[in-house]
């Protein structure tokens, strides 16, 4: 599964804490907790041992694994020596602090313990201090919504959102109950939605609009997805979908999960793959533009030529 330096960064914060809470925890196990692969596991744990007590050196971790379990042969190592900063690093601590303070949603208590702590290093970077409040950093809109969110989980209330569906190009609202937040890729909630009657996830940044209801959320008992394969798993009954791409358009073979990519002479590809709402590809026919078509199934395919050719008079007008 494709995975970006943020997210990997996130993970191995959370691994730190999960591994040393876990002593000789197994690969499998902990791969599947953090919903990866064990190659991707196996990944972070190179890079782990590079990692200590401070940016430039100082008590490294030492993690290792005989690629059933993982084992963590100095784990208080951070708790022996008193923590001490270097100037940027006690600017970058003061930047994100004051950052994180500012976050919509963010519960008060919480808020009130981060200005506290956020005091305590201002005092001790001295200098520093001075150089970090010539720096901000601004939360795009997702920020907010992360933080509605979480506090939803947190304080079980449910949520109603105006979302952005690009398939049908709509702006719908609906009221949920969040279940968990997770990311691959982008941020996303997993939530039990009132609207359909069924679970749904939601992508942050396509949030337009997030409210906190008094309705206690109460989502039926479900069964929390593996995601070590993706956000999207295709199921076998699902329908099948052929789209024939050109050498531009290859891309989609890396992009979306399929069945099959039978090369073709030109270069190009076609590509078969199961999706449960084949409608929801009409967007990928247009955005391939004449670098690809979808062939199969012919609703689907004409869906996309109609979608084309009006796009093209609204140009025209």
């Amino acid at each position: 599964m494709a995975t970006n330096a943020i997210d990997q960064t996130r993970r191995m914060l959370s691994l730190v804490t999960y591994l040393r809470e876990r002593p000789g925890a197994r690969v499998s196990d902990v791969a599947r907790a953090f919903g990866i692969t064990e190659d991707e596991l196996i990944a972070d744990l190179d890079v782990l041992p590079m990692c200590g007590t401070s940016f430039r050196g100082g008590d490294l971790l030492d993690i290792d694994t005989d690629g059933d379990r993982i084992w963590w042969h100095n784990p208080n190592s951070a708790d022996t020596e008193p923590l001490r900063l270097a100037a940027d690093e006690a600017t970058a601590l003061l930047v994100a602090a004051r950052a994180v303070a500012t976050l919509p949603g963010l519960r008060e208590g919480d808020r009130q313990a981060l200005l506290r702590a956020t005091a305590k290093l201002e005092a001790a970077a001295g200098e520093a201090a001075g150089a970090s409040s010539r720096l901000s950093v601004i939360f795009e809109s997702e920020g907010g919504v992360f933080a509605d969110v979480d506090r939803a989980i947190a304080e079980r209330r449910r949520l109603w959102l105006r979302y952005y569906s690009p398939a049908r190009d709509e702006l719908t609202e609906r009221e949920v109950d969040p279940i968990r937040l997770f990311a691959v890729g982008h941020t996303y909630v997993e939530a039990w939605c009132r609207l359909s009657e069924a679970r749904r996830t939601f992508r942050l940044d396509r949030v337009a609009e997030i409210k906190l209801l008094d309705e206690v959320s109460d989502p039926p008992p479900i069964e929390l997805r593996d995601l070590s394969e993706g956000l999207v798993q295709p199921a076998a009954e699902d329908p099948e979908v052929v789209v024939e791409v050109g050498p531009g358009g290859r891309w989609v073979a890396e992009y979306y999960p399929h069945d099959s990519a039978e090369e073709l002479p030109d270069g190009g590809l076609r590509i078969t793959l199961r999706t449960p709402d084949p409608g929801s590809l009409r967007r990928l026919g247009l955005r391939l533009g004449k670098d690809g078509r979808i062939t199969t199934p012919l609703e689907l395919a004409h869906s996309a030529r109609d979608a084309a050719r009006e796009a093209l008079a609204a140009y025209g007008e």
